[in-house]
């Protein structure tokens, strides 16, 4: 599986955990049907959770007029699952890290995702 649809089954799988109450083995096993098992998007979801709390305090240092609670599931899950890229994934340069999570804010995000989501990474980075 290409990396950039890893990305997205990931993001559907941890979207899914945020809305529901079911586990990472069972949200990723439902986002790849009958697909075999990707190490990338295990990656993804497994760090995305083990290191949730580090991650949602590092993106709320750099929010500017938001709170990390006001923030839509959408983008609360990409800036999540791109932040753990930048910050524990050193195989992932952190410029791809955030053009994919821009690409993906377009697709399943409103209008401006993809802007805000560029603009809080961008500061990450810095």
């Amino acid at each position: 599986m290409k990396r950039r649809l890893a990305r997205e089954k990931a993001f559907q799988a941890l979207f899914q955990m945020n809305s529901s109450e079911i586990g990472a083995d069972e949200a990723i096993a439902h986002v790849l049907n009958d697909e075999g098992k990707d190490a990338f998007l295990t990656e993804l979801v497994e760090g995305v959770l083990e290191h949730r709390n580090e991650i949602d305090d590092w993106i709320e240092t750099h929010l500017e007029n938001w709170t990390f609670t006001r923030l839509a599931r959408v983008e609360k899950t990409l800036l999540r699952m791109a932040a753990y890229e930048i910050k524990f994934n050193e195989d992932v340069p952190s410029q791809v890290a955030i053009n994919e999570a821009v690409e993906l804010a377009k697709i399943f995000g409103e209008d401006q995702s993809g802007k805000f989501v560029n603009g809080v990474l961008s500061k990450m980075v810095k």
